[in-house]
């Protein structure tokens, strides 16, 4: 009997010391891996213009009624940007006029902390009183008069690399002459689509915080016209230097490392960039 209670004391003791052996590498474990960090949401909104239409019904609203309307709801940093059209090798822009076949946009981009947000605020958001009280020339425009010919919407999901939005310091300071370029990355198969994803989490978004470019966000489209693709933002204090961070990028080893694996190979089919300049009272 002795015997047996030797034996099951023995048994515990070691038992408890490789539960505290296993509990401390547990946790050693748990402070050597980093937490992982929840990614935004972004909804990137493009109101398309009529050519010679006044955007003065919209920007009333997107000022006065949606902005104060998601920042009552917890929504922060909301960016509005018109097009301007660059001149590189004068180093000049000017706004963008919109056709027929090619209107411009006013481009509005939304951070959301989670898809509940996103689907929550886009339900509720325009029957709000409050909102359509600060706006009524918006909610009330003729058909013959529209306040905007229609609106694209996408739904993206920040990458890996880089899982919340950005803002620079010269564009929380409001400098009057900074600008962004907007990219959207289009790839013939979604395979494609995220091995250009894994490209920018794998050297390009380090590449590019490391030689200045100021990105703003990367996302994936999840849903919106022309899939499969991501969308970016770079931006700069002004042209010039915008520009000459660009041009910094292509020559660097580490693009031309990158670019040639043939991992990458094939991954985008159509590139396309907009520059794009902040209203006066964007919150980027």
């Amino acid at each position: 009997m002795q015997s047996t209670r030797r034996n099951f004391i023995k048994s515990s003791l070691a038992v408890s010391a490789t539960a505290a052996l296993t509990t401390g590498i547990d946790s050693r474990a748990a402070q050597a891996t980093p937490p992982v960090v929840a990614r935004d949401y972004y909804e990137l909104r493009a109101y398309r213009l009529k050519p010679d239409t006044s955007s003065a019904v919209l920007e009333k609203y997107l000022e006065k009624a949606l902005i104060p309307g998601l920042n009552a709801r917890g929504l922060g940093n909301i960016g509005v940007f018109t097009e301007v059209e660059v001149d590189k090798k004068s180093v000049t822009a000017k706004p963008k006029i919109g056709t027929t076949t090619a209107p411009v946009a006013i481009w509005v981009l939304i951070t959301h902390p989670s898809l509940e947000s996103f689907t929550q605020i886009s339900t509720e958001l325009n029957s709000d009183v409050q909102v359509q009280a600060a706006a009524p020339e918006y909610f009330q425009t003729p058909k013959s008069n529209p306040a905007y010919e229609r609106v694209d919407t996408w739904l993206l999901r920040a990458f890996a690399g880089m899982p919340k939005l950005a803002v620079p310091a010269f564009s929380k300071n409001k400098t009057p002459t900074r600008i962004f370029e907007l990219r959207d990355y289009e790839s013939h198969s979604e395979e494609r689509a995220l091995s250009k994803m894994a490209m920018f989490n794998d050297g390009e978004i380090p590449l590019m915080q490391d030689l200045g470019m100021s990105p703003v966000f990367f996302g994936q489209a999840l849903a919106g016209p022309n899939l499969p693709h991501l969308r970016y933002i770079t931006c700069g204090p002004d042209l010039a230097t915008h520009l000459g961070n660009w041009k910094k990028f292509g020559p660097d080893p580490r693009w031309v490392k990158m670019k040639d694996q043939p991992s990458y190979k094939d991954n985008t089919s159509k590139n396309t960039a907009r520059f794009i300049v902040p209203t006066a009272y964007s919150q980027i």
